[in-house]
């Protein structure tokens, strides 16, 4: 009554039959009594066999499938954290290959308009140019021409004074302060022009240079971006395809630990969810053995007590 076994309860109830309907048999009370309590010992021993092999199943079970849970979190965890860094490293690169898309439409916005600078700018020196050359060549000619003009009148007139020859009528005769002030004039010119001419040169010189320095710098700048471009796309989809097949691992990892939990829960049902735990049980059955094994060793001293008085009493 004290562990409230339905087996010692059974037990009890067959014990009472048979002392209650044996003895009217002519059965051996106390021999069927031993043997009763022998089979319950047997059976309540074999149970507690049977319940020390299944917690020590349990206790297996449960230990591989904590360590199974530990190890998959692990590598979820794992797989978790590379794909959060590689699709971060990948965004920044799209990021990077964007703005360097940007760079490279303004590098070809600005050299198209530096194109476009330089081919006016040359167009308005090769009419500059035109026109100097033009002015310079007209003033050069008339510079010959009254050089010849003014200095074949000095021969002449000195000529005529070897020649010991008349003047020539007053209104025939040159002004040679007249001819050098043109001259000044036409050499002023001339000088101006050639000036212009050779700035022009200049400009046009330095400005083409510029502009074949800008565009070679441009050109390379260019390919530099053009190439990070190429490599960071490059990388961008590596890493794109590294995320794709961890997330395919993750899933699998998902997969695996869902059927361990529920694997895990079936194991817990069977071994945990009971209304006494094994600890309990045992001690209630070892105390249920221990009881049965004095009530058969006293059954055991009665019998032969009884057995001895028997016979006393033949003998009389």
């Amino acid at each position: 009554q004290r562990h409230h076994s339905a087996a010692l309860a059974q037990l009890a109830s067959r014990i009472a039959a048979v002392a209650k309907y044996g003895a009217t048999n002519g059965e051996d009370i106390f021999g069927k009594i031993k043997g009763l309590i022998s089979d319950m010992i047997s059976k309540l021993e074999k149970e507690a066999e049977e319940e020390g092999t299944e917690k020590a199943y349990c206790d297996e079970e449960q230990a591989k499938t904590e360590a199974k849970k530990s190890e998959l979190d692990d590598d979820i965890a794992k797989l978790t954290s590379k794909i959060d860094q590689d699709s971060s490293k990948s965004a920044q690169l799209k990021e990077e290959v964007r703005v360097l898309g940007l760079e490279l439409g303004s590098i070809t916005k600005e050299q198209a308009e530096m194109d476009k600078i330089r081919m006016e700018t040359h167009e308005d020196y090769t009419v500059a140019k035109k026109d100097l050359e033009l002015g310079l060549t007209g003033v050069r000619k008339a510079l010959h021409l009254l050089r010849d003009y003014y200095g074949g009148s000095a021969a002449l007139i000195q000529d005529d004074a070897f020649m010991q020859q008349p003047a020539a009528p007053e209104h025939h005769s040159k002004s040679s302060g007249a001819g050098q002030s043109i001259l000044g004039i036409l050499e002023v010119c001339e000088s101006d022009f050639a000036n212009n001419l050779a700035k022009e040169e200049q400009e046009e010189a330095d400005a083409e240079s510029n502009y074949q320095k800008m565009t070679q710098e441009n050109k390379i700048t260019e390919a530099t971006k053009e190439q990070d471009v190429k490599y960071k796309t490059q990388e961008s989809k590596s890493l794109d395809s590294t995320v794709a097949e961890l997330s395919s691992d993750r899933e699998t990892t998902n997969s695996e630990l869902s059927a361990v939990l529920e694997y895990d829960g079936k194991i817990k049902d069977r071994c945990i969810a009971k209304p006494e735990t094994y600890e309990e049980r045992s001690a209630r059955r070892a105390a249920e053995i221990e009881g049965l094994k004095k009530s058969l060793t006293v059954l055991n001293d009665e019998t032969a007590f009884l057995q001895r008085k028997n016979r006393r009493h033949s003998m009389h």
